[in-house]
């Protein structure tokens, strides 16, 4: 079958290889083959592939070395990894435990099985959770080169969002100044970093806090990046007129900080704005309100209208990447 992989000389293997693995790209259910020098990953997203990689499609054997878990179960289970922690959503008890017996038992890389034992609560967006199999809540999550320690049950954190953050990681630029508004354990303020931006991120979660700085002192950028805990309206004073780029990953109500987003920004400012809204119009409202916040003082031009996933039916998330120019 034909799939998408990413060719690279075989000396260069292995580390591309891992490098892939850590962005959660290798398509685990294909095989890796060699030919005439080279080695063929292949990848589950080709889009989302560094830039610096080549990706071809070519025939790949099907793997078959592995037992996964719809191998054990004879139906495939949704599930996802985060670490080494496998989340999963069951409502039926024995369900439940016949899944985590089956992970448990496969070769999927996983120390721990987590049941979703509630829905996000609170303004510190947490959870609860049943431990199906293993012990403790906290792991290492690495996605496009980065690597975040973190307790699930103690600060929010989406795997999903991997790929759209990498998306707007790619648009920073080296020399600029960063503002995470609402920043958790670092998904965004360290790969900001890391393309060499000054960040500051702010929560109100004092776990998250901690986890950020400690992940930006794993990634090596701990003397790019302030992280500060708070409420983001009351540290804004501090920032005022500063930002190049705003990150507003707060879907449900990230319109009641807009005020607080304009008074962070410079005179020439990026906000990616997110918002969750019916699919008829999904970006309408959100740019409404960014416009009535920032208009007059600024003219405001949406550079991207992005559908980031379906959130529940007839609802998106969507982001709005704005430029704010004074």
């Amino acid at each position: 079958m034909e799939a998408p992989c990413v060719r690279v000389d075989r000396e260069r293997g292995e580390e591309t290889r891992r490098r892939l693995a850590d962005a959660d790209l290798v398509a685990e259910d294909r095989e890796i083959e060699s030919e005439d020098g080279s080695l063929f990953v292949p990848v589950t997203d080709p889009e989302a592939v560094p830039e610096d990689l080549t990706v071809v499609v070519r025939e790949v054997d099907e793997r078959r070395t592995q037992d996964t878990p719809a191998d054990l179960l004879g139906f495939e289970p949704s599930y996802e990894r985060l670490g080494d922690i496998v989340i999963v959503d069951e409502d039926d008890a024995d369900r439940a435990r016949e899944l985590a017996d089956a992970v448990m038992s496969s070769d999927v890389p996983a120390e721990t099985v987590l049941n979703r034992a509630s829905k996000v609560k609170g303004e510190l967006r947490v959870r609860d959770w049943e431990v199906l199999a293993g012990d403790g809540t906290e792991t290492v999550h690495r996605e496009y080169g980065c690597e975040y320690l973190l307790d699930v049950a103690e600060v929010y954190f989406s795997p999903r969002l991997a790929t759209e953050r990498h998306r707007v990681a790619k648009q920073v630029e080296s020399d600029e100044r960063t503002f995470d508004m609402f920043a958790g354990v670092g998904p965004f303020a360290i790969p900001f970093a890391k393309r060499g931006a000054e960040v500051v991120g702010v929560d109100l979660n004092e776990r998250a806090v901690e986890y950020l700085r400690e992940n930006a002192r794993r990634n090596g950028v701990a003397d790019r990046v302030t992280a500060r805990r708070g409420d983001v309206r009351e540290v804004a004073p501090d920032y005022a007129d500063w930002a190049d780029r705003v990150v507003m990953n707060l879907p449900h109500s990230a319109d009641d900080f807009l005020d607080t987003a304009v008074e962070l920004a410079g005179d020439d400012c990026v906000i990616h704005y997110y918002d969750i809204q019916h699919d008829e119009d999904p970006f309408g409202p959100g740019e409404a309100a960014i416009r009535e916040a920032a208009e007059p003082e600024y003219a405001v031009a949406v550079e991207t209208r992005h559908t980031v996933r379906s959130y529940a039916p007839h609802e998106l998330n969507v982001c709005l990447d704005v430029r704010l120019s004074r």
